[in-house]
């Protein structure tokens, strides 16, 4: 068992088995691949079915309004904002949204070759 767990402490990084080189490239790679930073959107879009409260509404006999369309953002913990997003403009949030989350997820990547690289450096000016 410890074996087991000392093996997959090992395999954490796997950057350190690519050649410098190779993750020069692989860094070149994910930052082509990076989404239009300029269509990105950090939040999530939420799809809603209200009530309107008026007693002949069909809402009253359980057929709601909508969809509306809300996006929401949190600032920080227990603050949120957004507001509605018109049916016209869905598929584009949802586009950007997913650009934001295609962004962060490569700028890891290229975050963990550039840490890996920098501790090549440092081991290199180690006496």
């Amino acid at each position: 068992m410890l074996e087991e767990s000392y093996a997959y402490m090992k395999e954490r990084n796997p950057l350190k088995k690519l050649s410098t080189l190779a993750l020069r490239k692989r860094r070149q790679g994910l930052a082509r691949l990076l989404p239009p930073v300029g269509e990105t959107l950090r939040g999530s879009l939420i799809e809603r079915y209200l009530t309107c409260g008026h007693l002949g509404c069909r809402c009253a006999r359980g057929k709601r309004h909508g969809p509306v369309w809300y996006l929401t953002v949190t600032l920080a913990p227990g603050r949120t904002t957004g507001g509605v997003v018109a049916a016209s403009q869905v598929a584009a949030v949802r586009r950007w949204i997913a650009n934001y989350r295609q962004l962060k997820l490569q700028l890891e990547k290229i975050s963990a070759i550039n840490r890996e690289l920098l501790r090549r450096e440092r081991r290199k000016t180690l006496p």
